[in-house]
């Protein structure tokens, strides 16, 4: 018996593959814009469809529960979900920013040292705005003031 180990994609959003370089290509091009901006869009297309379901499942299961216990169960799932929520609208708000950047073709530089940030750091993070020199350098900054 053989078994087929399946590697999940890192991406953000499941069916766009990873973008593959072609050899001399120049760095952000039109066809990587492009594939970044497919990726940006179909994430924030996903983030949106889990704020319907909720507004739609918070509406469905608002119940007024006698029993003081159910009710603060609940409750307490309710904000779960908006506090899961309240950080995606924080995210789809960054992925907005982040396809401005494209659509002005400042993407895929970083903000701190203006380097490239490279295909693999964005195909697993689109929206990183700094190289990984510059991001580590700041959460060892930011590990410093906490």
């Amino acid at each position: 018996m053989t078994s087929v180990i399946t590697r999940k994609s890192a991406l953000p959003v499941d069916g766009i593959e990873p973008y593959v370089a072609k050899k001399n290509e120049e760095y952000m091009n039109e066809d990587q814009l492009a594939h970044f901006k497919s990726i940006l869009v179909a994430w924030k297309q996903s983030l949106m469809e889990e704020v319907n379901r909720t507004m739609n499942h918070m509406q469905e299961e608002a119940s007024n529960f006698s029993d003081p216990a159910d009710r603060a169960t609940q409750e307490e799932e309710f904000t779960l979900e908006l506090r899961t929520r309240d950080r995606e609208r924080k995210l789809i708000n960054k992925i907005d920013k982040t396809i401005a950047l494209v659509d002005a073709d400042d993407y895929g530089y970083c903000e701190a040292c203006g380097i490239e940030i490279g295909l693999q750091r964005l195909e697993v993070r689109p929206t990183a705005d700094l190289c990984i020199d510059c991001k580590t350098t700041q959460e060892i900054k930011e590990r410093q003031i906490a």
